[in-house]
């Protein structure tokens, strides 16, 4: 059945069963995905899932549910579905099912370029980045990981009031793990990137960054064990934001799990430091027009000069904070239950280069890498230690790669004492937390670090 005829025959039975506003949610995606080994496809896997929720007022309440299949049986299931959730809530309605903005940003993040390359194409890449990783040194003895994956989604919101929008995204992802060795000694190196953007995955480029990434930790020694500055690499500097951006969600602040509930206005950072989130960013993975309630997005200032502007709203937040959305409602999936999440979220960069920052360190690390961010950090309080990967640096340089290290702070903390802001940003995503999250590399003041 097509989604059209699906929504006003639903609207109509649901109509009958009592519900006085109805929401149909459909979302769709083709996804492919392989994975090479010493030039053989080590696994191959085309997917495509579909699905849609339905979401009803019926007696001052809200009820929802969802299905696969859009076919005469799933109607019948979904509102009686929906109306007996609804008599188990005890939450009553506060907001009215959403009629919709008066604009909308008037954009695309679908690559038509992207959605001509074929899969054997996909692959004759990936097998020309292998070529290129062995060739470029012998020490290079495989990879513990090389995949390639794409999508192409396309998601609508339609309900009784009026509302209809849709949209439609792709992107490429590449996900590469180097293995080196040199006499007993085994590195890895990594490369990871997702975008719309083909032509920005150039094998010789990923080559060299993902096996000089390994090489550069090869020979590698311990340090004293005690507070030093640190230079969060932008890729490390995402991970660490990315994993303590909830506690910029007015939702966990409201559950009191935030501790910059009621700080709008006021300073949590060096005045250096803008945060912005922009659902409109070129190429970025979280960009929309709308969000998954329908409300128009906007690129947004949320700190700025140190001072936090504001926290990121759905409607359910926004009428508890007596303020209006900030277009930042969520939904995982079809399946899932509406929340609250960053967009494109990240630090804006400076004009200061990496090697500006570096420089100006007489003695301190170089942090490339983080590990164990689900287990080793507390986004309530923003306490942390993680194993990390990176150099020592000595009047400016790097002497050498150090031993695994540990590194201990705190979230809050580091925005307090950044002091250098450097200009090239990167994005992190991973399922820590929703979002495209991205930062510059950062300088800051001192953390703990334990080398072994």
């Amino acid at each position: 059945m097509l989604i059209q005829d699906f929504k006003q025959r639903l609207f109509t039975l649901s109509e009958q069963h009592g519900f006085s506003d109805m929401e149909l949610y459909y979302e769709k995606e083709d996804k492919f995905s392989c994975s090479l080994f010493k030039g053989e496809l080590d696994s191959y896997e085309s997917s495509e899932v579909s699905g849609v929720s339905f979401r009803g007022i019926i007696n001052g309440k809200f009820g929802s549910a969802y299905t696969e299949k859009l076919d005469e049986e799933s109607l019948l299931y979904m509102v009686k579905n929906a109306k007996e959730n609804a008599e188990l809530s005890e939450e009553e309605i506060k907001i009215e099912m959403f009629s919709g903005s008066d604009s909308y940003h008037d954009g695309s993040f679908y690559s038509a370029k992207l959605a001509e390359v074929t899969i054997p194409e996909k692959i004759d890449l990936l097998k020309e980045i292998e070529k290129q990783i062995y060739a470029y040194d012998e020490r290079v003895t495989g990879t513990n990981y090389f995949k390639l994956e794409s999508a192409e989604s396309e998601c609508a919101i339609m309900n009784s009031k009026g509302l209809e929008l849709k949209e439609k995204k792709n992107y490429i992802g590449m996900y590469i793990s180097v293995v080196v060795k040199q006499d007993e000694e085994i590195k890895t190196g990594l490369f990871v990137k997702i975008t719309q953007n083909i032509d920005s995955l150039v094998p010789e480029e990923i080559a060299k960054h993902a096996v000089e990434e390994a090489l550069s930790q090869l020979n590698a020694k311990t340090v004293e064990s005690k507070r030093y500055p640190v230079l969060l690499r932008n890729t490390a500097a995402a991970s660490l934001l990315q994993t303590f951006s909830p506690v910029f969600s007015a939702e966990k602040a409201q559950m009191g799990q935030s501790l910059l509930k009621d700080r709008t206005g006021e300073p949590i950072a060096v005045s250096s430091l803008q945060i912005v989130d922009d659902p409109f960013l070129e190429s970025g993975l979280f960009s929309s027009t709308f969000d998954s309630e329908g409300v128009a997005t906007a690129k947004k200032d949320i700190v700025k000069d140190g001072k936090l502007v504001t926290l990121l709203h759905n409607r359910k937040t926004a009428e508890k904070a007596n303020a209006a959305s900030t277009g930042n409602a969520y939904k995982p999936s079809y399946k899932g239950a509406l929340s609250v999440s960053p967009t494109n979220f990240y630090i804006v960069p400076s004009e200061q280069s990496f090697e500006d920052l570096q420089t100006s360190i007489e003695e301190g690390m170089i942090i490339t890498g983080l590990e164990g961010l689900h287990s080793g950090a507390d986004p309530v309080s923003g306490d942390f230690s993680l194993a990390a990967k990176g150099y020592f640096v000595k009047d400016g340089k790097i002497q050498f790669s150090a031993k695994q290290m540990t590194i201990a702070g705190n979230f809050y903390e580091i925005l307090k004492s950044i002091e250098g802001i450097g200009s090239d940003l990167d994005f992190s995503f991973s399922f820590v937390a929703p979002g495209y999250i991205g930062s510059p590399s950062l300088l800051v003041k001192e953390l703990a670090v334990t080398v072994e």
